[in-house]
């Protein structure tokens, strides 16, 4: 899959700076670079790309404005040498926030959490129409088989050569003899989201995010380093992380 892309810097070397990491990125195809928001909003409008690396403070038509002018199809990264910038960045749904000067493997992060989403969201798209999911799953429990509402589900948790799946308005968790992996394969990828090797989590459930723990109810489960970027680029692709 590859990511069309532009580049908005009014520093000249800023923008040649971003032109050499794009091209760096087999997955990025440059389209177009621009000095100031004012040249490009027009640009950008009659010929959208799926990606804009943009400053925020320029002249004119700064790069939170012009973001709120951009096609829904267009997700920014902003790059800026600010960092009072980055909660409002997130407020305009901006995919990540790059801090000058910026050096590669920060770009090729950012990169790499836009193409995730792109992913996502062409994944969620080719999905059935919402009446044709599944609404439940069948585990096997003991001697037979149980059927389980998917809204019903708030969490899962693997041990080893079995799994807990813990649902709402149920005092304990149903054990099903399975793994992890063989479950998470059964469920809607646009509704579930492995955090760690052990949880898997239904993100509508949640709470809240403290310090890389979700909280479920009256549980804290760890979002793990391995799966940190997957989540967080679930939650971006559902408009959860806004």
């Amino acid at each position: 899959m590859k990511l069309s892309c532009a580049i908005i810097d009014d520093e000249p070397l800023a923008v040649e700076l971003m032109e050499s990491y794009v091209r760096k990125t087999p997955f990025l195809e440059l389209k177009a670079s621009f000095g100031s928001g004012v040249a490009a909003c027009e640009a950008l409008r009659e010929a959208p790309v799926d990606l804009l690396f943009c400053d925020i403070q320029m002249p004119g038509l700064n790069g939170m404005e012009l973001s709120r002018m951009l096609p829904e199809e267009t997700r920014v990264i902003f790059t800026t040498a600010f960092t009072q910038y980055a909660v409002e960045g997130f407020r305009v749904r901006a995919l990540d926030y790059l801090l000058k000067p910026i050096s590669y493997a920060d770009f090729l992060e950012a990169a790499d959490k836009a193409l995730g989403w792109f992913e996502m969201k062409r994944r969620a798209e080719a999905l059935p129409p919402a009446g044709k999911e599944p609404q439940s799953i069948f585990v096997r429990t003991e001697y037979r088989l149980q059927q389980i509402e998917l809204e019903r589900i708030t969490y899962i948790e693997g041990l080893k050569d079995y799994v807990k799946i813990h649902v709402d308005n149920q005092p304990g968790p149903i054990l099903s003899l399975m793994n992890l992996k063989a479950l998470e394969e059964q469920l809607p990828p646009d509704r579930f989201v492995r955090i760690h090797r052990s949880y898997i989590i239904q993100p509508s459930k949640m709470q809240a995010i403290e310090r890389n723990r979700v909280v479920i109810g009256k549980e804290y489960l760890p979002v793990s380093e391995s799966y940190r970027q997957t989540f967080y680029t679930f939650l971006a692709a559902h408009s959860l992380l806004f």
